[in-house]
């Protein structure tokens, strides 16, 4: 592991100038906050590398377990953050749009935890099976491994698709491999087994049980939350795993007033009031010329005129007679 130059910050120039071409309000809350802490951890670190690091012999060994929360959130260098956030940006884009900012947060956190427990998992197998204890000292840090999990969910909702590798079209269900291997044989000094730990944390979301173990989760805290047991799911649509990939929204109750709301307009009374009386002097208005006209709209003829004139010929042909 690189130590941190501080020299150049061309990195951190590079990321602010790609934020402000995407545009701030295009990028989701969940996905801006995210890269926000992302980038303050890197100017201010909670900790040194060397003690944010995750790895079997500092975090196992000597139970140092916030590593596990400390180690996806700090890089190497400036560049480790450009690349790695960069990526962030572009899957957060597509992912919270379509599992919800809260389900993404969900998502994002238990990614993060769960992608170093399985570092440490293969690490200590690795230890056993080689009998050698350098596996055990490995020690990584950075969003990667949890960025191939987004990246193999991603391409789970995107099934039949392709995507093209140093110009090899390449299936979307292998491209997470595929890039695993090119990573590791351009950029030797990347975690090869923090990036698979990433790509196996992705398949327990999208084929094995970790998705509805968390659905189970959330069910849980809402029903101990709310009392109630209402789950509302919404379809992955495209990927074909509908029982897989649904996501969770959880039960709010109606507000107050809100069925009163709905058949008075959400006035108060003394608006109803002179709503009331608006529609009362409309209504008057609408019946006079009403009265004035025939079913056609021909203004109608004034009987009581008409009444009039007949009488005065009666007379007129009396007077005449007599």
């Amino acid at each position: 592991m690189n130590r941190r130059s501080r020299s150049s910050h061309l990195g951190l120039l590079m990321l602010g100038s790609q934020l402000l071409q995407v545009g701030l309000d295009n990028i989701p809350p969940v996905t801006l906050a995210v890269l926000g802490l992302n980038v303050y951890l890197f100017l201010f670190p909670a900790a040194p590398l060397l003690r944010t690091c995750v790895s079997v012999q500092q975090t196992y060994w000597q139970g140092d377990w916030r590593r596990l929360l400390l180690a996806p959130f700090h890089h190497a260098d400036d560049w480790h953050l450009y690349f790695n956030m960069v990526s962030l940006l572009w899957k957060g884009m597509n992912l919270e749009r379509r599992l919800g900012p809260a389900w993404f947060l969900y998502v994002l956190s238990v990614f993060s935890v769960l992608t170093g427990a399985v570092y440490l998992l293969l690490e200590a197998l690795l230890t056993e099976l080689a009998d050698d204890q350098s596996y055990s000292q490995d020690c990584a840090v950075g969003f990667s491994g949890v960025l191939f999990a987004l990246k193999v969910l991603n391409n789970h909702f995107n099934p039949g698709s392709v995507i093209y590798m140093m110009g090899l079209p390449v299936a979307s269900r292998y491209a997470s491999w595929v890039e695993l291997i090119l990573i590791h044989l351009t950029a030797p000094g990347t975690s090869f087994v923090g990036h698979l730990s990433g790509i196996l944390v992705g398949l327990l979301y999208t084929s094995g049980p970790l998705n509805r173990i968390m659905k189970n989760c959330a069910d849980l805290f809402m029903s101990n939350e709310h009392g109630l047991h209402h789950n509302y799911y919404r379809s992955s649509g495209t990927s074909g795993y509908a029982d897989q990939s649904d996501v969770y929204f959880g039960y709010f109750p109606d507000p107050p007033g809100y069925h009163t709301a709905s058949y008075t307009g959400g006035l108060t009374e003394e608006e109803q009031l002179e709503a009331a009386i608006r529609n009362s002097l409309h209504d008057r208005g609408r019946g006079h010329d009403r009265r004035g006209h025939d079913r056609r709209g021909r203004p109608r003829r004034d009987l009581s005129h008409d009444v009039s004139a007949e009488e005065m010929r009666r007379k007129r042909r009396r007077r005449f007679d007599s």
